[in-house]
This record gives C-alpha cells, sequence and structure tokens, in this order.
C-alpha cells in the first residue's frame, strides 16, 4: 500500500484541538459517539483504492485531503441532512 500525504487543517496553536474537541464533546458531539462504536480506519484501504484512482505524474498541485475525514462528513452531512455549503 503506498504512503498518501494529505492536506493540514491549517496551522493550530498547541492546545486549539484539544479544546475544540473538548467543546464539541460537551455540546454531545455526534462523531464522536459513533467513533465510540464503529471504527473508521477499516474503510481507509478501500477508500484510498476508490478515490484515489489516478496516478500522480509529480507532485505539483494540491494534496488531497484524508478520505476518511472525507467519509466522515459526508456521514454527519446525511445524518444532519447538510447542504454542501453548510458542511464548509
Amino acid at each position: 500500500m503506498r504512503k498518501i500525504q494529505y492536506k493540514s487543517t491549517g496551522i493550530a496553536g498547541l492546545f486549539d484541538h484539544e479544546q475544540a474537541l473538548e467543546r464539541l464533546s460537551n455540546k454531545g458531539n455526534a462523531l464522536e459517539r459513533l467513533s465510540e462504536v464503529l471504527d473508521f480506519e477499516i474503510f481507509r484501504e478501500l477508500l484510498e483504492d476508490s478515490i484515489l484512482t489516478k496516478e500522480k505524474k509529480n507532485n505539483a498541485g494540491a494534496k488531497p485531503y484524508d478520505v476518511v475525514m472525507l467519509f466522515k462528513i459526508l456521514i454527519l452531512q446525511r445524518y444532519f441532512g447538510l447542504s454542501d455549503g453548510q458542511v464548509e
């Protein structure tokens, strides 16, 4: 299996990620509850094989987003009935 380099979501401070997760957890994060019963990493190989089908000729261009993160977004989008604009 090839190693794929994904986009990062921006430069964050040392504790920004932890604080954001804590705020979401306090509000009742649906993804957190779903992640407790389902390991999304089991889908990684299948998603990478089906979504990232083109071989790159060189390293130019933007890196793709993490396929598991995109899969989680689609699940939440469907669950809450969100449009693409609302998800962004």
